[in-house]
Order: C-alpha cells, then structure tokens, then sequence
C-alpha cells in the first residue's frame, strides 16, 4: 500500500537509533494516529498537520519502566503520569501493593480508573503479597488466591506483581502455592523479589514459575540469577560499579532492565525518572545502547508489547528525542502520535479535584501519653532488648541489642536509645509495639509516617515520647502522612489523605513537602542517602533481616518471631 499523501505528525532529520543492531541512521518518521506510519528516506514528500524539525538529534523509542509502584511518588496516578511522560517514561506496569494492602480491590479498581486517563499507558500487576507476610502484620485487606485469579482478569491487567514472600514459595506454603498456581492458570507473567536467593532455594522459585528479580543482589547472586535465565531489574541501588564489571565479564551481556521501583515526587521532578536510573547506569559503567536496550527493547518484551520499544512502521508511535546516546533526558518526548507539552492545560486538568474514597482508612484516634509509653512484662532491673540497627545505604537492618532499664512495667528508654513503635491503624485493635533503634546519632525528635511497606500502619522513630505523640498526632489528624517533629522546630509534615499513601495535590505542591520532609530527615541526624525508604520498610518483614510490625519483632529469612527481650 502506498505512503498516504498526508499525515499528523512528520519528525524530520533525525538520526534514528536502531536497538536491535545498534545502528544510528538519518531518516524521516511519519506518524498516523499513534502509530509510526513510515521510516522513510530523509526528505519524503508528504504533508503533515505538525513537523517537529529534529535536526542534529537522535530518535529512541519510548522508555518503559518494567516494575514500580505509582504509590511511592506519593502522587496520584494523573500526576504521576504527568510529571514522567515529560522524561520519557511513556509506559508503566504498576504493581499497587501499598494502596491495596490498606484498601484491597476497591483500591486496585480505584487506581485502574483513575489510569485511564493520562497518554501514558499504564498497566497493571495484581500484588501477590496482601499482607506481606501473612500472620506476622495486620494489613487493611487481604487477598485470597480466588481474589487475585478474579482481578487478573481485569482490563489493563497484565502481571502477577512481586511475590514476595519468597520464603512461602521455596518452602511449599499452601496459600502462596495457590496464588502462583492461579496466574499460571491465567498465562500471565510472575514478578518476583528474591534478594541473595541463591542455590536449591532459587531453583524452587525458578520452578514455580516466577522469572524476574528487581532486588539487590551480591555480584555473584546477580549473575547466577542470570544464568539461570531470569531477567534482572535493575533499580537505582542496584547499579554498583561491582555488579556491572561482573556482569560485563560474562561472554554476553544478560538482558537486563531498568526500572525506578520507588521514586518519590521530589526525587522525580529534581533528577528525573527511568532518564535519571539510566545516567545511574551509565555512570556504573553500562554502554550507551545497552542502557537503551534496557529502557526500551527489553521491558518490552518482557512485558508482551509487540507494538512498541523499536521505531518502526506499525508499532506505537511512542518517541523520545535525545542530544546524544549517553545523555537520557529527553528534549522532546512524543507519547501516542502526540507530541508531549507542559502547557496551562494539561497542569490545570491534573489539578482537578481528585475523589478520594480512602480519606478515613486511618483508623486511629489521637495518642496520649500513655500511648506513648513502652509497657513491658518484666521485673524491675536492667534488661537486654533486640534492636534493629539500620545504615545509611540501603534497607537491610541487623539485629543489635540494646540495654535498657525497667521500673513498674516500663522500659526507661528516653535519653538512652531511639525507639520504633509501630501502632495498627486499620481494625481498631489499639495493638502497639516498640523496639530500639540504632545506627544514627539523632537529635530530640520523632518522624512519624503512615507510608510504612506494606501495611501502611503508623510507624513512628522517635527519641523521646513527647516528641513521638507530637509527630504521629500531626500524622492522625490528616488522615494519613509524614511529619518530622524536631525539638525547638516547627514540625514539618506532608499530608497523605488518599489512604494514608498518597496525596491528591499537584505534583509541585507534593515534591515541596517531600523534599522538606526528606530535609528535616537529614537534620535530624537521620542521614540516609533515601530516607523516605529508610524509615517507611523498618516494618516490611519480607525485607531481610529483622523488622517490626504491629505483631512483634519478625526473623525475616526465617520467618519466624524474634524475642524482644533476650
């Protein structure tokens, strides 16, 4: 069929990036609708409503983020969208497990909704893990394998999200074999999380079916995890020089690709979104086209879209022009056949009022002072506590001890230690638990955060108790949020309404809170490279190696309880 002799959209003069051969070649790209009618010979004759002059720069597919979860922007998804598709990010498999882990089906169906409606695309993972870890937390909802194989039925619905708990599936638990077993009924992919599985243990996890890891892995697990076929993902703190020397040694370079898993809207809007994992990549040492590869051509096909992560005729016309192979950030990003602008429009309809059913999923009432103190079972006398000792690197906390006197029933801990209390917010059970904390030399103060993975209950790190009440009543009285309360400071807080996750303000608005927030953190000696992720997975007991929950200290490997007192 001939080339019509009219079309939407002519990008013309570009060096178009092949990432299949890696070959950059001059040509013109016609553009029908939302898909890429032609890649034609450099000055094609064809009228076109709209001619973008790409002269001197290069034409590269789309970026696809292959695995992260809108939540952990804390926007909404209309936000969200509309602050990545201007860095590239012009596809998304989103895995909701924060929200829904607080609000369930509803919640998913919620956020399915209000993904409509962006020129992203946006598609869906169901979370495999509502709870996390099934009896050791009390989560907002809880999905059975009938839930799951149900919603995975669901327009936009593409994935089993994060197994998680991958304890449960090495070690044949009847829930987690049931859930496995119901999306390889439905045919649909299984995303895993499996950090430093290794061995028999990672050939179980193999067999079930689950064949992508998005965790951190030692040099040497990463690579026998490649071996084995399943597909790295590779996150911001993933991408350490050591890891890429060793996966550069190997005779070929593993599929692999880039995802964000967890930005926040600060991070997002001061350093970008998959263009700023990329320049990460790049630094670690990774080639300019397997850095694009790993953007584009990879998490397509991994995700099953056929028609997109190549510019070709026929498939969407979704495009990113860049100044240079080693420079990620888009000057211009076309999504859909649309070429993508930040005018009055589009900022005033994401602004519109956004409904909120999960305004009330915070079910807790304002704290007092004895809701503050650390009651304990114990005889009056100095007693050894477990404590988590976090670092400033990652989320992996170790257990430590801390010595801490008791007099009636309460643990004297202020002036001695930091502690983490973890307060249930969604059955009204009044359920509380402490341990201390160690690691960073803080000041007097407390930060309070209902975005605690997964369960989202009130998390509170805090030096004394007066402190912690002021922090976590701030956090209560708006339904949900963080607040860092510093002694001889105004509190400073970033109210997250919309289940205790997100905030239904704009983008600008959101990245200001967060970004004050995140400096308090710092000021508050809690000097963590990403504070936010620090404090808010004290509590996910599927995060090795120790953690706390509303039910008491959990062994993570082990699943198994650790006592509080040894």
């Amino acid at each position: 069929m001939p080339m019509p002799s009219r079309c939407d959209l002519l990008i013309r003069g570009a060096g178009v990036v092949s990432v299949h051969t890696g070959e950059i070649r001059p040509a013109d790209v016609v553009v029908t609708g939302d898909l890429i009618r032609a890649v034609a010979a450099p000055g094609v004759r064809i009228d076109a409503d709209r001619v973008l002059d790409a002269e001197g720069l290069l034409l590269a597919p789309g970026y696809i983020d292959a695995h992260m979860h809108i939540e952990s922007s804390l926007l909404t998804p209309v936000e969200f969208a509309r602050i990545t598709v201007r860095r590239g990010t012009t596809t998304v498999l989103a895995d909701p497990h924060e929200i829904v882990n607080v609000a369930g089906r509803e919640a998913m169906a919620w956020m399915i909704e209000q993904g409509r409606s962006p020129a992203q695309t946006m598609l869906w993972a169901v979370p495999s893990c509502v709870p996390a870890l099934e009896g050791f937390e009390t989560a907002g909802s809880r999905l059975t394998a009938e839930d799951i194989a149900d919603m995975l039925d669901w327009e936009g619905v593409t994935t089993l999200g994060e197994v998680m708990d991958y304890r449960a599936v090495v070690e044949g638990s009847p829930r987690m074999r049931a859930i496995v077993e119901a999306a390889r009924r439905k045919g649909v992919r299984l995303d895993g999380h499996c950090p430093n599985l290794s061995g028999d243990d990672l050939g179980e996890y193999l067999w079930a079916g689950i064949d992508s890891d998005h965790t951190k892995n030692t040099p040497e697990v990463a690579v026998e995890k490649a071996r084995l076929g399943m597909l790295l993902m590779l996150q911001e703190k993933c991408l350490t020089p050591e890891l890429v020397a060793r996966l550069r040694e190997l005779p070929v370079l593993p599929d692999f690709c880039l995802v964000t898993d967890d930005l926040a809207a600060d991070a997002i809007l001061e350093r970008g979104h998959l263009d700023h994992i990329a320049r990460v990549a790049l630094d670690a040492g990774l080639g300019p086209l397997a850095v694009l590869r790993a953007l584009t051509l990879h998490p397509a096909r991994r995700l099953g879209l056929d028609d997109r992560g190549v510019v070709a005729p026929g498939r969407r016309a979704d495009l990113v022009l860049l100044r240079a192979l080693d420079d990620p950030t888009p000057v211009t990003v076309v999504c859909g056949g649309r070429v993508v602008e930040d005018d009055g429009a589009a900022a005033a309809a994401a602004a519109a009022p956004v409904d909120n059913p999960f305004a009330d999923s915070v079910r807790l009432t304002s704290l007092d002072e004895s809701d503050c103190r650390w009651r304990v079972d114990l005889p009056d006398g100095e007693h050894t506590f477990r404590a988590l000792r976090v670092n400033p690197v990652d989320t992996y906390t170790e257990p430590a001890e801390v010595v801490l006197p008791v007099r009636n029933g309460v643990v004297e801990w202020e002036g001695r230690t930091a502690v983490l209390a973890v307060y249930e917010r969604h059955q009204r059970s009044g359920r509380r638990t402490m341990a201390p904390v160690v690691g960073f030399d803080l000041v007097e103060g407390a930060a309070a955060t209902t975005y605690a993975h997964d369960s989202h209950n009130l998390t509170v790190v805090a030096t004394g108790a007066a402190a912690l009440r002021r922090a976590a009543n701030r956090v209560i009285g708006s339904h949900g949020g963080i607040c860092v309360a510093v002694s001889g400071q105004p509190a400073v807080h970033l109210p997250l309404p919309v289940g205790g996750v997100m905030s239904p303000a704009p983008a600008a608005e959101v990245a200001a809170g967060a970004a004050a927030v995140r400096e308090a953190l710092h000021a508050w000696g809690w000097r963590h490279r990403n504070a936010f992720m620090s404090i808010s997975t004290m509590t996910l007991p599927v995060s090795p190696r120790i953690k706390l929950t509303d039910k008491g200290l959990v062994r993570v490997v082990d699943r198994a309880w650790e006592p509080a007192v040894l």
